[in-house]
């Protein structure tokens, strides 16, 4: 498995107003390095960006009363919010496959 870029702390994450602010195609992903289901979601996640190079993607590290997840009401690990121009668009709750993925990144 290739190596992924690590999630972003509190500290490092983007503010939601940052987010909104965000131009152009933008997967904001949402989890942490030691969830087993966010481990088990990063080939698929990999392989459809390899597949979709356009989109900017943005790994934030959440956690209970992390505000940006929570602005989002993030429930479950990984979610990968497709954004356009900002905008939620579509919204993929632990993939599992490539596909899962490419089918929001192309709507």
């Amino acid at each position: 498995m290739a190596t992924t870029a690590p999630y972003l702390s509190e500290i490092e994450a983007p503010s939601r107003a940052d987010v909104d602010a965000l131009r152009g195609l933008t997967l904001l992903e949402f989890g942490t390095d030691w969830c087993g289901h966010c481990r088990a979601a990063q080939p698929a996640v990999a392989q459809a960006l390899a597949q979709q190079p356009q989109w900017q993607h943005l790994k934030v590290e959440d956690g209970p009363g992390r505000a940006l997840g929570r602005s989002f009401r993030v429930k479950l690990w990984p979610t990968l919010l497709v954004l356009r121009e900002g905008r939620e668009v579509a919204r993929v709750v632990r993939p599992t496959a490539v596909q899962d993925v490419l089918t929001a990144l192309v709507v």
